[in-house]
């Protein structure tokens, strides 16, 4: 119950900051002839960074003549990725949670509930180390891809050095960074559970039966051979107790009647 909440939770975080997220980096081109320079150039950028498709307006410093640049990379498979995980990672729980709340007799039935769970439960703990491992990576690329210092390697006003380009702010990066740290969150979150799906499987019931089963055949064994080890061990002090009583009593009767007849 509580792991549901916390998986909702969790993976409502890790799509919102990676599938809400926007960003804008500003340049200037600041031509040796000024009336052509452009001091403030934004470029924006959104999910699912497909940046090959984002382009912008710089001016080339020779007349009035403009070029069109676009940004490089498209790393919109590994975002995608990640955030299609999240959303069925999320629709999942509240599924599962709705089921044992109000079927619980049903999930329980055949064993099948458990069993499928289970299996379910592996496969995104997996899914999660997956994907969050190639959003990590692809968003490393991403901010290389969009630094201010590269763009302007991509206008052509910037290659001439009688122009002056510089760059003026970059993107915010601290929504794209929580949304790694909650897909691996996730992945924790799911690998923990595992082991507590598993105790509800008949596959762990019928182990924990079974192991209970010899414990309490080597217990009877053992308890048998000790009932036994007693039961001969007073049978051995009885016969020894008789064997010395036997020749007390005869030295104590024929010592004094010796001893009559010699007086």
């Amino acid at each position: 119950m509580y792991f549901s909440f916390f998986v909702q939770l969790f993976a409502i975080f890790a799509f919102a900051t990676c599938g809400g997220y926007s960003g804008q980096l500003r340049v200037s081109v600041d031509c040796m002839e000024k009336a052509l320079s452009n001091l403030s150039i934004g470029i924006d950028f959104a999910y699912p960074f497909r940046l090959h498709q984002v382009s912008f307006e710089a001016p080339v410093c020779e007349g009035i003549r403009r070029e069109r640049v676009f940004l490089i990379g498209d790393y919109s498979s590994s975002a995608e990725f990640f955030v299609t995980i999240a959303v069925f990672a999320f629709l999942y729980s509240l599924m599962a949670t709705i089921v044992y709340i109000f079927f619980q007799n049903k999930y329980r039935e055949n064993n099948r509930g458990p069993l499928i769970d289970f299996v379910v439960t592996v496969v995104f703990s997996f899914m999660w180390l997956v994907s969050s491992s190639a959003w990590a990576k692809a968003l490393s690329e991403v901010k290389m891809a969009t630094d201010p210092d590269e763009v302007q390697l991509l206008i052509s006003a910037c290659k001439v050095q009688t122009n002056k380009c510089v760059s003026l702010h970059g993107p915010r990066w601290s929504g794209l960074n929580t949304s790694v740290v909650f897909g691996f969150l996730n992945f924790v979150l799911w690998a923990g559970n595992i082991w507590f799906v598993f105790k509800e499987t008949g596959w762990h019931k019928g182990a924990t039966r079974l192991a209970g089963g010899a414990s309490e055949k080597q217990a009877n064994t053992f308890n048998q051979q000790h009932y036994n080890q007693g039961s001969f061990d007073q049978s051995g002090s009885y016969n020894t107790q008789g064997n010395l009583g036997q020749p007390s009593e005869y030295s104590q009767v024929g010592g004094p009647t010796s001893y009559s007849n010699q007086m």
